[in-house]
């Protein structure tokens, strides 16, 4: 996942990217690439494009980490945008002793971002006025700067004449820091992620050890959780600027800390190579903790996200889904139906499974909610229905589709062994070739609700001599058949939610095989795709983060943790839902989803 979204702003990210290939990427390649203008106005003679285009480009820009007051001269041309195509700008994000009389400044401030480099400098005054002045009329201490491909420097200034600057430079900063903070972490996931694929040891790749997969995965789900607050800022300062505060706010709050923490991870996966000079891995992690000590931290960006938050602030996350009328009217008949026929009127219209298109999926929906009608969950049931709805038999079809969807066959799951969890395929449940069907033999674990279900759906291996993605079935096993054993799994809680099920020579007809023998596995990626498109209709934040936040009082920096990690769940939702709408592959936002989730 990246933090563009829409094709150009995709298309924009390539040509970044072939640039950079062709031969990295200099300061004159990104003004004949267009950065510098691409969210100045038309009038100006820039592209006239969005904050967000800008964030994409910005990202894709920094796998390169070119020298230079970029990122200072991009938020100059969002505060200050002008058609003079050489000014470059540097940025004081701390007031220091600097005070303002009129159009005069003087005092002193530290360790600001281009300095010495550039042919202005956008500072801000004690009473938070912000302003630019000439790095002529200023006098420029250079510093050792720990990110090299980027100036530092102390201002001093004497009453001199600056021109004041009228927008929110301190969110806006955030903002474009915090894109470029998600493409430190995407670069460092990448980068680790593909060493672990072709690094050995052992003689064996190194990510094949559960160990650096983890490190791995945690890594991505970082990177995605940056890339979506990141987007998320930016999209409010073009479509919401009074809920920009808060968008901003949180994509510091995460951003920064991800690419920090994907920096020192990716160097923990390259081992040694990660620790010399000629590899880059050192260069991203001096650019993420510059990008942190720089914008104060992220401790001070949870702060805000907490007051925020406390004070009512929320992000109002919709989607436009054209004209529902047809819907409306079909969901308003169901409305009026006594309450006991209305599951199978729903089942009926097809409103209970996910085979229409994301956007009918979002319409249906909004407009259940709006009817006040509780679309019942059909568990497992969600899961079954629509794979037998896409490959099973005519038969099948009949047989099991509309009970499932009306609750009169509920199911279970057997899927996961003991010795197949994380690796599915390679489950040892084997099924063996009898008259008239199959005799099914194995043990299966945390197979949730099989005390209650009517059916299961089950992998099994039916081939044990082809390779093991290859040869495994789809079966349908009816939960009461002879030699069916259920034993419940106590959780420390005391409560047994999972089982273990045990299957001695259980036999399954040939009419309850899905698809073709062998072809389960295929069958088993599309079941565990069926899930529905879905947009929450409830606090951006979560339920949970607005009850804490009805208890709490006072702000936090855990409070505001909360708050940045609830709006970014919500985000990873909308996302997924906007690119299923626009027909793109979600990639593996639904698995990143799932575990920043829990």
């Amino acid at each position: 996942m990246t933090i563009a979204i829409t094709d150009e702003q995709l298309a924009v990210q390539d040509s970044i990217r072939a640039a950079a290939l062709a031969g990295g990427l200099s300061w004159q390649d990104l003004t004949d690439l267009g950065l510098f203008s691409i969210a100045v106005p038309v009038e100006l003679g820039g592209a006239g494009g969005t904050i967000t285009d800008l964030a994409a480009a910005l990202e894709q820009v920094t796998d390169a980490l070119p020298a230079g007051p970029i990122m200072s001269t991009l938020i100059a041309g969002l505060v200050a945008p002008t058609d003079d195509a050489k000014r470059t700008v540097a940025l004081g994000l701390n007031p220091g002793t600097i005070t303002l009389s009129g159009d005069r400044a003087s005092g002193e401030t530290r360790l600001v971002l281009g300095a010495g480099e550039t042919s202005h400098l956008l500072l801000t005054a004690q009473t938070g006025e912000w302003f630019l002045v000439s790095s002529d009329d200023a006098q420029i201490v250079p510093r050792e700067p720990l990110d090299l491909s980027r100036g530092l420097g102390d201002v001093r200034l004497s009453n001199v004449e600056v021109v004041p600057v009228v927008a929110p430079v301190q969110d806006l900063a955030a903002t474009l820091f915090a894109a470029e903070a998600a493409g430190v972490a995407g670069w460092c996931e990448r980068t680790a992620t593909e060493y672990a694929k072709m690094r050995e040891q052992f003689g064996r790749p190194i990510g094949s050890f559960q160990a650096v997969k983890h490190i791995c995965a945690t890594m991505r789900c970082r990177y995605d959780r940056a890339a979506a607050v990141a987007w998320d800022a930016a999209r409010s300062a073009d479509e919401a600027v009074d809920e920009h505060p808060l968008a901003a706010a949180v994509a510091a709050a995460i951003a920064l800390d991800a690419a920090v923490e994907n920096a020192k991870d990716c160097i923990q996966v390259l081992g040694g190579i990660g620790f010399t000079w000629e590899h880059p891995a050192h260069r991203h992690l001096r650019r993420a903790l510059s990008l942190r000590q720089l914008l104060g931290g992220s401790a001070v960006w949870k702060l805000k996200a907490a007051e925020l938050a406390l004070a009512g602030k929320r992000r109002r996350l919709k989607i436009d889904l054209g004209d529902t009328s047809a819907i409306r009217s079909t969901v308003e008949r169901i409305a009026g139906l006594p309450i006991e026929k209305q599951r199978a009127a729903l089942a009926d219209a097809g409103y209970l499974t996910p085979l229409g298109s994301a956007q009918e999926q979002l319409a249906v929906d909004e407009e259940l909610a709006r009817a006040g009608i509780v679309k019942p969950d059909l568990v497992i049931g969600g899961w079954a229905a629509p794979t037998i709805m896409q490959h099973g038999s005519a038969e099948q079809k009949e047989r099991f589709t509309r009970p499932t969807l009306t609750g009169e066959i509920t199911w279970c799951q057997l899927f996961s062994e003991p010795g197949a969890g994380s690796d599915l395929a390679a489950l040892r449940t084997r099924a063996d070739r009898a008259e008239g069907g199959w005799r099914l033999t194995g043990q299966k674990v945390w197979t949730s609700l099989a005390h209650q279900a009517d059916w299961a759906i089950c992998l099994a291996r039916t081939d044990a001599t082809v390779p093991k993605h290859m040869g495994i079935t789809y079966f349908l096993v009816k939960m009461d058949s002879p030699g069916i054993e259920i034993r419940p799994l106590r959780e420390i809680t005391g409560d047994s939610v999972f089982n273990e099920v045990f299957l001695d020579d259980v036999f399954v007809p040939d009419d309850c095989v899905v698809g073709a023998p062998g072809d389960g596995w295929r069958l088993a990626r599309s079941t565990l795709a069926s899930e529905r498109v879905a947009m929450g209709r409830g606090s951006s934040l979560g339920d949970a983060v607005e009850a804490m936040l009805d208890r709490v009082g006072e702000p936090s920096e855990l409070l505001g943790s909360l708050v940045a990690e609830g709006l970014a769940v919500s985000l990873l939702d909308l996302r997924s839902t906007l690119r299923q709408l626009a027909g793109q592959d979600a990639g593996a936002e639904s698995a990143v989803r799932k575990l920043v989730g829990v």
